[in-house]
């Protein structure tokens, strides 16, 4: 949370139009965001940001989703995360499993398309607000 009060949110997805419409929401909600575009800048903007909440997608270039729940995992990283992929909803299921093993606590799966009140559930967490 930061110092407004606000949770941060770091949105790491390749796919600029489903990025902007993530931020899009969460900023209307509340949420001050962050973006990074494979898991490579998703590191650099973790660490500097320091969200309460990722979204984050799978298949990316440079480094793709998993290779970015191995790197939280190593931070030991509190976020609570929400996969989403346009792919074969497994990958997204593997990645659940992986980041559980990983340590990450709070582990939520999305597939797209999302729904407009699917996404604010998971951003809002069980609190019901961001």
């Amino acid at each position: 949370m930061n110092s407004d009060g606000q949770l941060r949110l770091l949105v790491v997805d390749d796919e600029v139009d489903f990025a902007d419409f993530v931020s899009d929401l969460a900023n209307r909600n509340g949420f001050a965001v962050s973006t990074a575009n494979n898991g490579m800048d998703a590191r650099l903007r973790y660490t500097e940001f320091r969200p309460d909440v990722i979204v984050l997608d799978i298949v990316m270039p440079k480094a793709d989703g998993i290779e970015f729940i191995e790197w939280l995992g190593s931070q030991g990283a509190t976020a609570r995360l929400i996969v989403v992929t346009g792919y074969n909803p497994s990958y997204a299921k593997l990645a659940e499993r992986l980041a559980e093993a990983r340590g990450l606590s709070s582990v939520s799966v999305l597939t797209k398309p999302v729904r407009i009140a699917t996404l604010l559930t998971a951003l809002r967490g069980d609190s019901g607000t961001p």
